[in-house]
C-alpha cells in the first residue's frame, strides 16, 4: 500500500496536499482498496463552499456507495472532471491522476488537525 510522506490525511481516508493557499484532495490507497472497483465518482461544482467534516461528494464501487468528507473548509476552485469518464483511475492512481478537488482554504489552521503519514499508518493498522 502506498502512503506518500508529503501529504496529510483525514480519519475518513482522504489525503490533502498543500499547494500554496490551496489544497488538492483525494482518497487514499487504503480507501480505494477497501472500496474495490470504483465505477462512479460524484463531485461538487467549482465555486461551491464546503465545510470540514461534511460530505462533498461520493464514490460508488461494485460493493458500496461511500460519502467523501471534506478534511478542511474552503471554496472549490477546481474539480477533476476526468473522473466522470474514468472513475477506475481512482483505483489505478489514487494520489496522482485521481485527485478529486482543489480547494482555496478558508482556515489554514484546520490543516493542523489532520494526520501525519505516521499517524494515518497507525490508524489503518488498527482497522
Amino acid at each position: 500500500m502506498s502512503l506518500p510522506n508529503d501529504l496529510l490525511y483525514s480519519q475518513e481516508h482522504e489525503w490533502v496536499k498543500k499547494e500554496g493557499n490551496t489544497v488538492r484532495i483525494g482518497i487514499t490507497d487504503f480507501a480505494q482498496d477497501e472500496l474495490g472497483d470504483i465505477v462512479f465518482v460524484e463531485l461538487p461544482e467549482v465555486g461551491e463552499e464546503i465545510k470540514a467534516d461534511e460530505p462533498f461528494g461520493s464514490v460508488e464501487s461494485v460493493k458500496t456507495v461511500s460519502e467523501l468528507y471534506a478534511p478542511v473548509s474552503g471554496k472549490i476552485v477546481e474539480v477533476n472532471s476526468e473522473l466522470e469518464d474514468s472513475p477506475e483511475s481512482v483505483n489505478e492512481s489514487p494520489y496522482e491522476n485521481a485527485w478529486m478537488i482543489v480547494l482555496e482554504l478558508s482556515d489554514e489552521s484546520e490543516l493542523e488537525k489532520l494526520l501525519s503519514p505516521e499517524a494515518y499508518k497507525n490508524l489503518i493498522e488498527q482497522d
